[in-house]
């Protein structure tokens, strides 16, 4: 609503992490050097721990994305609501060896020697399980397990726990007090202090939209660090709000007075939502006195009883409950995906992306075990697979068909549906979903993990390059940055400090980690910008009903 008027190219208040957002304040740049110094020192177990809502998984995503594949290896658990043989089921599968069919013996011996082999190469191998508050004892004591998979002299794996201060309480109990005392690298991350929440700020507006393209006065700033304490989710919320203000009142420099009057909305907001529930249990309870009372009353004696008042249904809910009577589409995604087998997902999932770039379909049997598995099966079609890790919004930026992956809590295995066409904010998915081919965007958003490949065709043949190489590869990529605007010297054929800047400068304006290194997502956004290549896009679907 808003953007147009103060210039954002995106909003810079969501409360959906953006990896083009990242900020690091001075606790959250301690609680990276804490597992970084974990890691590269091989201590094990490494826990970090924050209240809701002060970055924990920021600082996590941005440990992962600066972990270099040459020397790490790296999983991420997102759903602590795991057995212990389904944990390690999962740990397998994220890295990409062999799982299906163990039991839980085979499972750590597939592990071992996958450790094994990677610390033969010197690489180190990290495990990050977040929402760890959650586990379970039984699940604790698989990563014990886990845990014990070591040389004579060195850990073969780093397990990163992150979660809430109750993980804290959880590993203090006397059956795990052995379990905590494995973990010499500890770091709690508490909420920002007033200069970084100014920062903080500052940061999310210029991203948004450039420098002063919207301003808080120190005032403004002052007040809602008070109400945030520092917390950057309830900031987000309330400078959201406080912009919409400034909106209306027709001002880009948001004042202490706007930023009050947007603290007391958010207030009323969520006392309102406190109230709305306190209605629904009164309603419920009206509706078994009423039927406790039908069963105490004397037969043949008749009482009439007024209906408790139907609740408001919000207005986005009412709209799909007119058009899709009954139907919770969530509950029907997960159900239906789980109602898949993972190979059969896969290979429908695949197959509606070789149709949009050509290239020859899945026999219905192929056996796909792994993402190196979709590697292998993609590169011997001349593809290759941005592994992708992110929000809904960024991906839809990229504006590229993708295989999108979900983890569904019960269920062995991963599911898989391809994006490949979108209607504001309608998406186009295959295979369809009980008889649905469009899902809206917020309820795939609920069910989906994160994770997508994107394929991606190289189509000048430049291979990974990193500062100092030379030759023809190297003429190639510079002609290509050129092309993109980004480099303004003459193709020498040597990767020198210009060329690593021009990669910077282009990954710095498609929100991707600023390294100077030519990875497969920054190849994929160049051939998307640069003209003269058939990449495909996401279709659109004007006109057109849901399926």
């Amino acid at each position: 609503m808003y953007c147009n008027f103060y210039g954002f190219k995106e909003k810079p208040f969501t409360v959906t992490p953006n990896p083009r957002f990242v900020f690091l304040s001075k606790n959250h740049k301690e609680a990276f050097a804490h597992l970084l110094y974990g890691i590269d020192n091989h201590a094990g177990f490494i826990a970090l721990t924050g209240e809701v809502g002060t970055g924990k998984t920021t600082v996590l995503r941005t440990l992962l994305d600066q972990l270099d594949v040459a020397a790490y290896r790296s999983a991420l658990i997102l759903n602590p609501f795991l057995s212990g043989p389904e944990l390690a089921l999962s740990i397998n599968r994220e890295f990409g060896i062999a799982w299906e069919g163990m039991d839980n013996a085979e499972l750590l011996d597939s592990l071992n020697c996958f450790l094994l082999d990677e610390n033969h190469a010197g690489r180190t191998v990290v495990l990050v399980i977040d929402e760890a508050q959650n586990l379970e004892t039984q699940v604790l004591e698989q990563i014990r397990l886990i845990s014990n998979l070591e040389t004579e002299t060195d850990k073969l794996i780093q397990i990163v726990l992150a979660g809430q201060p109750e993980l804290t309480a959880k590993l203090q109990k006397p059956e795990l007090r052995q379990f905590g005392q494995r973990i010499t690298v500890r770091y709690h991350l508490t909420s920002m202090d007033l200069d970084d929440t100014g920062a903080y700020i500052e940061h999310r507006l210029e991203v948004a939209g450039g420098w002063r393209s919207a301003t808080f006065t120190k005032a403004a700033v002052k007040k809602i660090f008070r109400y945030s304490k520092g917390i950057p989710r309830l900031i987000n919320i309330v400078c959201d709000r406080a912009l919409l203000i400034g909106y209306i009142n027709e001002s880009r420099n948001i004042s202490g007075r706007m930023a009050a009057q947007a603290i007391d909305e958010v207030r009323e907001k969520s006392i309102g939502a406190y109230i709305s529930r306190i209605a629904w249990i009164a309603a419920l309870l009206s509706i078994l006195v009423a039927f406790g009372t039908i069963f105490l009353i004397p037969q043949g004696m008749s009482v009439k009883m007024p209906l408790p008042p139907r609740p408001a249904v919000p207005a986005r809910l009412a709209s799909k409950t007119a058009n899709f009577p009954g139907e919770d589409i969530p509950i029907n995604l997960r159900k239906e995906l789980a109602g898949m087998k993972e190979t059969e997902s896969v290979v429908n999932a695949f197959n509606a992306l070789a149709r949009l770039w050509k290239v020859s379909p899945l026999p219905d049997q192929t056996a796909v075990l792994s993402p190196q598995d979709m590697d292998r099966i993609a590169e011997e079609r001349g593809l290759s697979l941005v592994h992708f890790n992110g929000s809904l919004k960024w991906l839809l930026s990229a504006d590229s068909p993708a295989l999108l992956e979900f983890s569904l809590s019960g269920t062995k295995g991963k599911r898989y549906l391809a994006l490949v066409g979108r209607e504001k904010d309608r998406l186009h998915i295959v295979p369809p979903i009980n008889g649905r081919t469009y899902l809206d965007k917020d309820d795939l958003a609920s069910c989906w993990s994160g994770r997508a490949y994107l394929p991606l065709k190289n189509f000048r043949n430049i291979p990974r390059l990193i500062q100092g190489m030379s030759g023809e590869a190297v003429t190639r990529l510079q002609l290509l940055l050129r092309e993109a605007g980004v480099y303004k010297g003459e193709p020498n054929g040597i990767f020198n400090r210009e060329t690593a800047a021009a990669i910077m400068t282009f990954q710095g304006a498609h929100g991707i980690k600023k390294s100077g290194r030519l990875g497969n997502l920054t190849l994929f956004y160049l051939y998307h910008d640069v003209r003269g290549y058939s990449t495909p896009r996401l279709e659109r679907m004007k006109g057109q009903q849901p399926g």
